[in-house]
């Protein structure tokens, strides 16, 4: 196994070709889920997948599945990938790096005749990015039962088209009903999105777990107003509610200090004119600690903030929450052959848990699941800016293959068998 070496250049250049689909004019990529660059981007890793003599398969909600058999092809699969999509402004190697260094780990198997115990497969999940669809991690939130799928297919864009016509649109709807799809364990890379690996001169996050994340969508309402002809004292501007909200998430999220953050991260001012007081604006909040207790404490804050900022301005609100995802603790097993492999390679490694969702925090509910973190250059992400070198990915994509033959080894352990 140890022989088994990625090769660092294959998958730089893979990394490249894929941003190209989707590059924007500052070196970023923009590919929203479901749209037909996203098409594109599938279309291209299928090709490269059924290169290597993999099958691929589509479930019913889009994610992509690319398979190469083992010894024992009545076992779930070892999985291990991430995702295509990215933000608007998103960058290179967000959910990229996890799908195609899961690719790189597998033509490195291919080219050395290395057959796994356990058969494996390279996995694409749909809309993790929740950029044009909320919630994030959608399919894999189906996968996992935590929605369904026709109340994920109803979801729609800011534009009015739905998940599941998006889906049509490009021809990636497949036969398999989400969450048939039984995994023997998933391992995801994927860059840190955070500054501690580079801060520390650490190779290697071990992540040992994901913190709880929940979404609300608010909605205040006022009255359309002329602003030149509306007294001050008259007005009731759906903004000015708006705007002290978003000092309030803030603050919520300062009082639960050091680990707590709070976003609003996207806002729509209606009617939106310049000489119209805003009569209505929608916004949304992101919660996030490692604790579910002090997300209840942060919740009950933001529901309390309401009333008590809205009332007096004469303005109604209301608030809905979009998505709840408890923390995660991955599974020991899983960890542990993260940590073998980052300790068989030489990489310098930490503990870590992640401050980010991931499609493998809904998946560690319905399979034993780990993730692995390189470095992100000054810990930016969800930014054209966002960086992490050849050298970085190269390690990550090293220890994903290694911590899937470590995992398959130890199935084959207890079946008795060598794998």
């Amino acid at each position: 196994m140890r022989n088994l070496v990625v090769d660092a250049e294959r998958l730089w250049s893979d990394l490249m070709e894929a941003a190209a689909i989707g590059g924007t004019a500052k070196g970023g990529v923009c590919r929203l889920t479901l749209t037909d660059l996203d098409r594109q981007v599938r279309d291209w890793f299928k090709a490269r997948c059924e290169a290597l003599g993999l099958t691929v398969t589509v479930d019913d909600m889009g994610t992509m599945f690319a398979r190469r058999a083992g010894q024992r092809n009545d076992l779930p699969p070892i999985a291990f990938g991430s995702h295509l999509d990215t933000q608007p402004t998103g960058g290179k190697f967000d959910g990229a790096l996890g799908v195609l260094a899961a690719l790189e780990a597998v033509r490195t198997l291919v080219e050395a005749g290395y057959e796994t115990y356990a058969p494996i497969e390279i996995v694409n999940w749909t809309n993790e990015e929740g950029a044009r669809f909320a919630p994030s991690m959608t399919a894999s939130g189906v996968f996992a039962g935590v929605f369904t799928r026709d109340w994920a297919a109803a979801r729609t864009d800011r534009d009015g088209v739905s998940f599941g016509a998006a889906l049509e649109a490009i021809g990636y709807r497949g036969e398999e009903p989400c969450g048939r799809h039984p995994l023997s364990a998933f391992f995801e890379l994927h860059i840190e999105q955070g500054p501690i690996l580079e801060m520390e001169g650490k190779d290697i996050g071990v992540v040992t777990g994901v913190q709880g994340l929940r979404w609300y969508e608010v909605l205040v309402t006022g009255q359309d107003a002329h602003t030149g002809a509306t007294p001050m004292h008259m007005r009731r501007n759906a903004l000015l509610g708006a705007a002290r909200l978003v000092d309030r998430v803030d603050a919520i999220a300062l009082a639960h200090a050091p680990l707590a953050v709070g976003t609003v991260g996207m806002m729509e001012v209606r009617p939106n004119s310049r000489n119209v007081v805003p009569g209505e604006v929608f916004l949304t909040v992101d919660l996030r600690h490692p604790e579910s207790a002090v997300l209840d404490s942060m919740e009950r804050a933001l529901v309390a903030s309401l009333s008590e900022i809205c009332d007096p301005l004469g303005l109604r609100v209301s608030m809905e929450r979009i998505a709840d995802a408890p923390p995660v603790r991955f599974d020991p097993d899983c960890v542990a052959s993260v940590r073998a492999a980052a300790a068989a390679a030489g990489y310098a490694t930490r503990d870590i848990v992640s401050g980010a969702g991931h499609d493998a925090a809904y998946v560690a509910r319905v399979a034993p699941t780990a993730m692995i973190f390189v470095p992100s250059r000054g810990g930016i992400s969800h930014n054209e800016a966002e960086f992490s070198s050849k050298e970085q990915c190269a390690a990550g994509a090293q220890v994903l293959l290694q911590a899937v033959l470590d995992y398959d080894r130890r199935l084959a352990e207890r079946a008795g068998r060598e794998p």
